[in-house]
């Protein structure tokens, strides 16, 4: 697999111009003062999905060829990653397949099937789904797309580019790390254009996989408990964690948060922006927060990544 590049992600920004907005970045003086830093918040929940991931969708959709969009795409996903491909699959008129877990958010799913996509629970949990898709997929001549593709990568990056032309002073930026996609952005585009620039990751304690093996160095899969599907991964990814470990352009540090801080983000999310944010949208906040002593003083982004909360979750949240 080829490993995404700068230069890519510069390629993919003219697909993004075409099919999406650009979307905003602000100051929320009640987060600068919760952290005593300067804290701006990159709404990637604004998109017309309500995720981040969409930009690498479209990028990849853009890139194929007339028989890969023949065949078709089959990708599997708890929820944003599908709604990318399927938003992509609609724009471009290529049939998209999208494996769920049996108990995936039915917000996400509904929003899946919308837009076109032939959705079919599988399993227990994501890996477990993704799995059975992608050996469907080799059994059709199809393509697979897995949730770190270069293509996806260098498209999601699209939203580092937006920060440093909104905020070129930008000190640190905390991202959700679920497959690393989107930290992998930030690392390839934050530190290649402004080397001095701290990136850090953020997941759940009940899915640590990705952050123990950034930790050991060596693939260490692990527990999947979280509420957070967003960051619901218990098999690491090579490519990505190449970048996030990479000497130069790596994560500078990487936490781990309980679900239980990240719902606590939620709801300061929905406080001090009037925001929604899903569990992983809200996770860059709970990490932010225990990151506080490393941020104080700081001009910090952080990026929320989605804004796909069930309803019901959110009343359990607020307690409504």
């Amino acid at each position: 697999m080829m490993r995404p590049t700068l230069a890519g992600v510069l390629r993919a920004r003219r697909h993004i111009r075409d099919t999406l907005g650009r979307t905003p970045l602000h100051r929320y003086p009640g987060l600068s003062a919760l952290l005593d830093a300067d804290v701006h918040v990159k709404h990637e929940n604004h998109h017309a999905v309500g995720a981040f991931k969409v930009r690498g969708g479209v990028h990849l959709a853009a890139c194929l060829d007339e028989a890969e969009r023949a065949r078709g795409l089959f990708t599997a996903s708890t929820g944003n990653h599908g709604q990318s491909i399927a938003f992509a699959g609609q724009r471009l008129g290529v049939p998209v397949e999208i494996a769920v877990p049996r108990d995936a958010n039915p917000v996400k799913v509904a929003a899946m099937e919308a837009l076109g996509a032939k959705v079919t629970p599988h399993g227990a949990d994501y890996d477990e789904a993704r799995e059975w898709i992608e050996a469907r997929a080799r059994s059709e001549g199809a393509r697979f797309v897995g949730p770190t593709d270069p293509e996806l990568i260098e498209g999601v990056g699209t939203y580092v580019l937006e920060i440093l032309e909104d905020l070129p002073d930008a000190e640190a930026i905390v991202v959700p790390v679920g497959a690393g996609s989107g930290a992998c952005g930030c690392c390839l585009v934050g530190k290649g254009l402004s080397p001095g620039l701290r990136v850090y990751g953020v997941q759940s304690e009940a899915a640590p996989t990705q952050q123990h093996t950034w930790q050991a160095g060596r693939p260490m899969p692990g527990p999947m408990a979280t509420r957070a599907e967003g960051l619901a991964t218990r098999v690491p990814f090579d490519n990505t964690h190449e970048i996030l470990r990479d000497p130069q352009l790596g994560l500078d540090d990487f936490v781990l948060v309980s679900d239980e801080a990240i719902e606590e983000a939620i709801r300061l999310l929905l406080e001090h922006t009037r925001n929604l944010a899903e569990h992983a949208g809200a996770a860059s906040l709970a990490g932010a927060l225990r990151l506080r002593e490393q941020l104080t003083g700081r001009r910090v982004v952080l990026v929320l990544s989605g804004g796909n909360l069930a309803p019901a979750d959110l009343r359990r949240i607020l307690g409504v």
